[in-house]
């Protein structure tokens, strides 16, 4: 197995789950007064939804081949990264604010990737 090719789709796939969670969250507050109905037509109107569309299809592949190089046990854990990823991604995209429980998830999800990765 090729330890660079593993890595590289590692981060591809981090890169997509994140990119549309975030596009998703980006869609999701964008101004509109609008209810029900009507702010699912705003929401398909932004570019925001197709991001997070596109990611996640995107995703979907590049994870079929990462599991497809490495053990389900594994690729299940690496693919919780893509967790600090969106944390780290709404505190400076959306400033949302790390709580104590929060950072202490973060360090133990790293700390797991860590000793996955050098296993």
């Amino acid at each position: 197995m090729n330890s660079a090719l593993v890595l590289s789709i590692w981060v591809l796939n981090t890169l997509l789950d994140s990119g549309g969670q975030l596009a998703f969250k980006a869609a999701a507050i964008e101004p509109g007064d609008a209810d029900g109905l009507a702010r699912w037509r705003h929401m398909l109107a932004r570019p925001w939804i197709w991001v997070g569309i596109v990611c996640f299809v995107g995703e979907f592949v590049v994870w079929l081949a990462f599991l497809s190089l490495i053990p389900l046990a594994e690729g299940v854990l690496l693919g919780m990264f893509s967790i600090v990823a969106v944390m780290l991604g709404g505190r400076v995209w959306f400033y949302e604010h790390f709580t104590r429980p929060r950072l202490i998830g973060i360090g133990l999800i790293i700390v797991g990737v860590v000793v996955v990765g050098i296993s």
